[in-house]
């Protein structure tokens, strides 16, 4: 089989993935991220079982077992905490994994990146691409420090805001405002909160994710017109928000202080039209089907993306074939995750019965069980 040279784009959960599965087929690997620093923002991130197949199958599963937090189920109560029912995670037993889990964002980075650098993968910071030719042959890139390289595959893993998408689909949609907005909170993780859980029926919805054995995060849907709330603005504001709410809501209410880590952000999603590359540049993960954190699968399919072009590039034939493989294999379940997380954003905005909300998270979760 040829050695392929690939060029990844992007140092996210997805791009990282990518570098990490294609070194194990023996590609020639380089990842590029705009960001000297290499930084991650954000405070949790919530994982579900299909996910942490996908982290299983790049060999960083047992390690986020021992720092996160791995379980089953989600608990949907009232805004006073009292229980509504408990949703199953559903996941084969073969696949060895638990259906749920949390971790902090900074230490899903770390041990990516280490697997990363491990793999002797080649990674150059601070640069981006800014401008690609192509023909039969590969893919000719322009680097942003002023050097060049001639890649077989170039992959654009570097978000919903993708630069490598502008390149290749200049008329693509753009990411647009969903009208809600999240606020999330890292806080001590008590006892009770032993799986993810969501408190629903009053005008925002919130819940709580743990995110290892001594910390969870909160999670606020807010509906309001678009907006960047400035740092000072957040406490109290986080505050306003959770009035009325009791049980460990109003707990991790009265905790709110100068030094709690809150961060806020719109929420951007559209739907991109597959297939999701031209010619031998493709896109995976946010880049191609960015998502709202609804279902909390974004990055799973990321991974997914992953370890799908990875197969499919063992497989010889041309390279056309292999991205249309691709496609064929994650143009369906990528979608199923997009719309139903807007569909559930939609319903949470109308305030929508309980069921119906956790009726699409249901049916969504045990279809993403499914074989990749």
């Amino acid at each position: 089989m040829k050695k392929h040279n690939i060029l990844v784009v992007g140092g996210g959960v997805g791009g990282m993935s990518a570098a990490i599965a294609l070194r194990k087929i023996g590609a020639d690997v380089e990842l590029i991220d705009i960001d000297p620093q290499w930084r991650v923002y954000g405070a949790g991130i919530t994982i579900t079982g299909p996910t942490l197949r996908a982290f299983k199958a790049i060999g960083v599963y047992d390690e986020i077992s021992e720092v996160a937090y791995v379980g089953e189920g989600i608990r949907v109560c009232d805004t006073q905490g009292n229980l509504i029912r408990d949703l199953p995670t559903p996941i084969p037993a073969e696949a060895g994994v638990c259906g749920s889990g949390g971790i902090m964002r900074p230490a899903l980075h770390k041990i990516l990146s280490r697997h990363v650098l491990e793999a002797g993968v080649k990674v150059r910071l601070g640069v981006t691409v800014d401008a690609l030719i192509q023909d039969d042959s590969g893919v000719d890139i322009s680097f942003s420090d002023g050097t060049y390289g001639h890649y077989d595959l170039v992959i654009g893993a570097d978000g919903v805001f993708s630069r490598m998408r502008s390149l290749i689909f200049p008329n693509a949609p753009k990411p647009e405002y969903t009208g809600q907005s999240a606020w999330r909170m890292v806080a001590k993780r008590p006892p009770q909160i032993h799986c993810r859980h969501y408190f629903l029926g009053g005008p925002v919805k919130v819940g709580v994710t743990p995110v290892s054995d001594d910390e969870m995060y909160l999670f606020l849907l807010e509906r309001t017109p678009q907006i960047f709330r400035k740092d000072e603005e957040l406490k109290d504001g986080l505050a306003n928000l959770l009035e009325g709410y009791g049980g460990i809501l109003a707990e991790l209410r009265g905790n709110i202080n100068d030094q709690s880590q809150i961060v806020f952000r719109p929420l951007e999603a559209f739907v991109l039209p597959a297939p999701w590359h031209v010619g031998r540049v493709m896109l995976i993960g946010d880049a191609a089907h960015p998502t709202t954190p609804q279902l909390a699968s974004g990055a799973g399919i990321a991974v997914e993306d992953a370890l799908v072009i990875a197969e499919e590039l063992q497989v010889e034939r041309p390279m056309a074939a292999t991205l249309e493989a691709f496609t064929l294999r994650r143009e369906a379940r990528c979608r199923l995750v997009v719309s139903s997380s807007i569909e559930i954003g939609r319903l949470e905005q109308a305030r929508a019965p309980v069921d119906q909300q956790t009726a699409i998270v249901e049916k969504a979760l045990a279809k993403l069980a499914e074989p990749i």
